[in-house]
């Protein structure tokens, strides 16, 4: 007998660059061999010494490989059984006794002890076959395939037996000596093997894809929580027996992210449910990767029949437009080369990189797809004999072909070399130079510069066959590969992300990768993810040239989630690039606008009119343009709705001018304001009509609407509510209301108020109009919501306070019929002139003031609402000033405050020079508030924000630079406050009445 009969002669094993390396896990090796009590063993160390190629094999090992030195180290008959017996029998009684064993484990711990001795044993033998040249790459790929087969089948024979024993399962009871497999394959759930492994092309450190589909009407689950809890619990403990690190290991890393949406499907997927999901939202990726689709253990019938109804999605007889459509846009978001590209040795990922084993296979895949519906010949799973079927069908050049086979060899080994090293799933060459040299020895390289040559070689080759498939079409990836399809996230293409300027890649990918699984509404149609996967390269680019460009991602995500379909905004965008640069504008630096935008993606369209740049009309052009957008409702709900959408449209056209500095911050405020004018003006009549369907009219009586604060000084903000009081008219005569139901007409008019105010409010298909507040009527919220014009002007000349004769001086009437509203200014204009007391009116502003800042503390600067010197003791300077002159100077009054300074100025009451800067002063802070509330949000301490969004406030506040902005706001207060106190504070004398009711602000 020939003495260690699979020891080849030296030259047929790789040396070690540095055989140094070794010499303690050689010498741990042989002390425990010389220690063994097994005379075999004594013999076999003899021998081995004594043969040529012993030394050899021994330095090859324990120099290159600590993952191997571990595996001979912890099990010392592994080395003398390979030698002997040969890798063939070590593998094949590997396998054998994971099928004998599995089903009679104690326990799960027992079982993973037995999986991961078993691989130990199979992942030496293997490596040794490649290493002395005994198999080639096809024949190492399917022992690993094999070993996992057999690994995840007898794991799964384990756990069922060990289910059958705590009485949650029973299985048809098999024959005699059938206990293992029958028992797998009769369960009712079937595990397939996807990608490498489906293939049987499994890597030597790979993890395993996995898709479990189970049948529950073949499934007799007897535990409470029920069969699809069940085979979840089953699965996980499935991936815990395989992947679970122990003090022996691990057998293989598991992946189940190929399943059907795996942010939304559980580990463990019905046979129905997954048939549906691929049936109506499946993509082309996805059918791609069924080509390599394989029942590998479990049920294995069920897995053969899950995949023969899945055929017609995978293999279609007429390949669609849309379809070809989509499989070319993903490859064109690739960054193909072809000649010319740079390719370094170090640090190249093999199997991602360019010219690397993933573009061999997306060559034959993408063929496979468009041919193979027609040709069954070509629905191989192994990428070679997918290439020579393109081949012989005339698909693929030969020679072109046989090249590409040649280099996924080359490739392949020397992935699995890499792997053998520390048992790790990396393809990437190392990144320093003696590294990269004792790979090349390892390889079998005399010469580690021959090793250099032939890699490079064959990257551009593969990378020059590969770029062929994209000449037809303009690229879509920009700087970069930008490829979000698959379970794993491309490694180009997350350095494209970082490159572009986003912090976190990785979501990025998940984000866009959600996208094309289909999970929201609008893109489950293919016509849709087609459209998107064009746009997702122009989108990204855009997103990334935004100040925060992961936050603006979350927010165009926001946008896709809410949309109700996709194929009509996605084509817009497509059809409208100004448009798309405008949404990712919006995304990046409108956080407000932008959740406006989600809610109501229509908002879009508004932007295509010719006009939308343009400045607002004038309110009555409005009230004309939304007059006429009301003629085609039916009823009132149509009102409602029409109403809701027409001022949104104009809301985000308002916003939008904000962000793009169309106009100043009066023409937004006074834009603002007619639009909410217009969309009360039109409820009006609207709802007094419904109200009359069951109450009739009050004749020879009317209502009011009275706007106060921002809106009636017409400065409102793109978040601002409105403040309102109602007021009406008593009839001339005691008397009810007409209609089926009459009312008194405190009762009526309470009832027409509550309803104009719903009308508003009210949460439609179209949203919320806008929040209203009633805080500044009469009594305020202990008053009724509508008051008597009569009864106003008595609780004005008796009870009112201080504060609110100077909320009155914004008051503004908005609709009505116009005869009571000429009655209603006559009115507020008298009260507002009626001579004051100086000293009373000066005591009680100043201490109004200091009671606001004791209930309204400003945060910081940035408050610019309540800080001292903000727009509070702007209002307050310029309401204190009117009241105390109206009686003598009635044109003084005005309900906005910059007008109000200025009429000041015009009757002497101000220093012309005073009252200009305090003009410019308010103007200023308001233009930081409508940025505050544009960009991050009402009161924001901005000193807290990321550079990047103080830059995008202080662009929205028309300033260069955060800095300038902030010691202007600084400057702006300080001056403001020091006018306050001369004029307002210094001087007052105590408060001959300090309030004693809640100030409304």
């Amino acid at each position: 007998m020939v003495k260690l009969p699979y020891l080849p002669e030296p030259s047929a094993l790789p040396g070690a660059l540095q055989p140094s390396l070794g010499e303690a896990w050689l010498e741990r090796w042989r002390a425990q061999m010389e220690a063994s009590a097994d005379p075999a063993h004594q013999d076999f160390l003899s021998q081995l010494d004594g043969a040529p190629g012993g030394a050899r094999l021994l330095e090859s090992v324990f120099a290159n490989s600590p993952f191997l030195s571990q595996c001979l180290t912890a099990d010392i008959g592994l080395l003398p059984d390979v030698l002997n017996h040969g890798p063939h029998w070590v593998l094949r009684k590997a396998l054998e006794d994971l099928k004998s064993k599995a089903a009679g484990c104690a326990d799960q711990a027992e079982l993973m002890g037995i999986l991961r001795r078993q691989r130990r044993r199979v992942a030496f033998a293997v490596a040794y076959a490649d290493m002395a040249g005994f198999w080639d790459v096809e024949t190492v790929t399917q022992a690993l395939s094999d070993l996992a087969d057999t690994a995840i089948d007898a794991a799964l024979c384990g756990l069922l037996t060990l289910a059958i024993q705590r009485g949650e399962l029973e299985v048809g009871e098999p024959g005699p000596g059938e206990r293992g497999e029958a028992l797998t394959a009769s369960c009712g759930l079937t595990v397939l093997g996807m990608g490498k492994l489906g293939a049987r092309e499994l890597n030597y450190s790979s993890d395993i894809d996995l898709i479990v589909i189970f049948d529950p009407e073949k499934i007799d689950y007897r535990h409470s929580r029920g069969v699809q809890q069940g085979m979840v619990r089953l699965t996980r403990d499935l991936l815990r027996a395989l992947d679970e690190r122990t003090a022996e290991g691990f057998v293989f890393r598991t992946d189940l992210r190929l399943r059907p949406d795996p942010g939304a499907m559980p580990l463990a997927i019905r046979i129905n449910a997954a048939l549906t999901y691929y049936e109506s939202m499946g993509q082309n990726w996805e059918r791609a990767a069924m080509i390599k689709a394989r029942p590998v253990a479990g049920d294995i019938a069920l897995g053969e029949r899950f995949l023969a109804e899945l055929r017609p999605f995978v293999w279609r007889k007429h390949l669609d437009f849309w379809a070809i459509q989509d499989v070319h846009s993903i490859k064109r978001q690739i960054n193909a080369h072809k000649g010319g590209s740079v390719i370094a040795v170090n640090g190249h990922n093999v199997k991602l990189g360019r010219g690397g084993i993933r573009e061999i296979e997306f060559f034959a895949q993408t063929q496979q797809l468009i041919w193979g519906g027609r040709e069954p010949s070509l629905r191989t799973p192994r990428t070679t004999e997918a290439l020579a079927a393109l081949a012989e069908r005339g698909h693929v050049d030969r020679g072109t072909a046989e090249a590409l086979c040649e280099a996924y060899g080359f490739l392949r080994r020397l992935e699995h070399r890499l792997q053998m090293v520390e048992d790790q799933q990396t393809h990437s060459i190392p990144q320093d130079d003696e590294a990269v040299d004792r790979l090349a020895v390892f390889l079998g390289y005399p010469d580690p510069g021959l090793f250099r040559d032939d890699l490079l070689a064959r990257l551009r080759l593969v990378e020059d066959h590969y770029a062929h498939l994209f000449e037809e079409s303009p690229s879509l990836s920009g700087p970069g590969n930008l490829v979000f399809t698959g379970g794993e996230a491309d490694p180009e293409t997350l350095a494209t992300l970082k490159s572009l300027g986003f912090e976190d890649p990785g979501r990025v990918w998940s984000v866009v990768s959600g996208w094309h699984h289909g999970r929201y509404r609008a893109v489950r149609s293919t016509r849709s993810r087609q459209l998107l996967t064009e746009l997702v390269p122009t989108v990204l680019d855009l997103l990334a040239k935004t100040r925060e460009p992961d936050q603006a991602l979350v927010k165009f995500d926001s946008l896709l989630a809410g949309l109700p379909a996709g194929v009509q905004i996605f084509s817009l965008l497509s059809n409208n690039p100004r448009l798309l640069e405008l949404v990712a504008e919006v995304m990046g630096s409108a956080p407000m606008l932008a959740d406006r935008l989600a809610r109501r993606p229509s908002l879009l369209e508004a932007v295509l009119a010719g006009d939308f740049f343009d400045p607002l009309p004038d309110a009555e052009t409005l009230d004309h343009e939304l007059r006429e957008a009301l003629t085609d409702a039916q009823d009132l709900q149509d009102v409602l709705d029409l109403t809701r959408r027409w001022a949104n449209d104009r809301r985000f056209q308002v916003g939008v001018h904000i962000l793009r500095h169309k106009g100043t911050v009066d023409d937004s405020g006074r834009a603002l304001s007619d639009i909410a004018g217009a969309a009360l003006r039109a409820l009006y009549q609207p709802v007094m009509d419904d109200l009359a369907r069951n109450h009739g009219y009050l004749s020879g009586s009317s209502l009011a609407v009275i706007a106060m604060g921002k809106m009636g000084g017409r400065e409102m903000t793109v978040s601002s509510d409105l403040d309102l009081i109602l007021l009406y008219e008593l009839p001339p005569e005691d008397g009810q209301s007409g209609g089926p139901k009459p009312l008194d007409p405190p009762r009526y008019y309470a009832r027409l108020a509550q309803r104009l105010i719903n009308a508003v409010t009210a949460q439609t298909a179209e949203g919320t109009l806008y929040e209203i507040d009633m805080r500044l009527r009469p009594s305020g919220n202990a008053g009724p919501i509508a008051t008597s014009l009569s009864g106003f002007r008595r609780y004005y000349a008796e009870q009112a306070w201080t504060w609110e004769h100077m909320a009155l001086t914004r008051a503004r009437v908005v609709a009505g019929p116009e005869d009571f509203c000429q009655k209603v200014t006559a009115s507020l204009h008298h009260i507002l002139t009626r001579p004051r007391d100086p000293d009373a009116l000066l005591a009680d502003v100043a201490a109004m003031r200091r009671r606001l800042h004791k209930e309204h503390p400003a945060k910081s600067i940035w408050s610019v609402k309540y800080a001292a010197g903000g727009l509070i003791d702007a209002e307050f300077l310029a309401q204190y000033l009117q009241l105390r002159e109206a009686a003598k100077h009635p044109e003084v009054l005005a309900t906005a405050t910059q007008q109000a300074f200025a009429n000041l100025a015009e009757t002497g009451v101000l220093d012309a020079g005073l009252a200009a800067q305090l003009i410019e002063a308010t103007r200023f802070l308001r233009q930081v508030q409508e940025a505050l509330r544009l960009t991050v949000g009402p009161a924001f301490d901005a000193d807290s924000l990321s550079p990047a969004l103080q830059d995008a406030l202080a662009a929205s506040a028309g300033m260069d630079s955060f800095t300038a902005l902030r010691d202007c706001l600084v400057t702006t207060l300080s001056w403001l406050h020091q006018v306050f106190v001369e004029t307002i504070d210094h001087p007052a004398p105590p408060a001959l009445k300090e309030p004693d009711r809640a100030i409304v602000p």
